[in-house]
């Protein structure tokens, strides 16, 4: 079976933006000292990575296991270590509108787990755990 690969571009030039490009997306990125509040730092690139990967796992997922939900949200957050600087830790708290059993919520949460790629990389490099639970209505 032939590997998937993926391609970044990130560019930084003076008086612009600094862009990541992947396919025709384009994503502003806070690169700035000063930082900034309507763009992503790598740390929250990073954490929105996790998410995501979360996000089109369910999508993945959902069919084969025949869950029934009518959309999900995550709360990522982390923690950054000084010295030397990485995360040292993620947590997340997974949120699913659905009227599914708490065991086939933990089915769902467990092949989440297991099957996606960012997830189990970023879980291979530092401590990753969470929750998910129903919407109550």
């Amino acid at each position: 079976m032939a590997k998937m690969e993926y391609n970044v571009t990130t560019t930084s030039r003076a008086g612009e933006d600094s862009r990541a490009v992947a396919k025709q997306a384009s994503i502003v990125l806070d690169t700035d000292m000063a930082g900034r509040v309507d763009a992503f730092n790598p740390a929250e690139l990073l954490l929105a990575a996790v998410g995501t990967c979360m996000l089109k796992s369910m999508q993945r997922i959902i069919p084969m296991i025949n869950f029934e939900m009518q959309g999900a949200e995550i709360k990522l957050h982390g923690v950054r270590q000084d010295i030397p600087p990485k995360i040292e830790e993620i947590t997340y708290a997974i949120t699913v509108d659905t009227d599914e059993s708490d065991q086939r919520l933990a089915l769902l949460h467990k092949n989440l787990r297991k099957y996606g790629t960012i997830y189990n990389t970023i879980a291979g490099a530092t401590a990753l755990s969470g929750t998910i639970e129903r919407r109550t209505k």
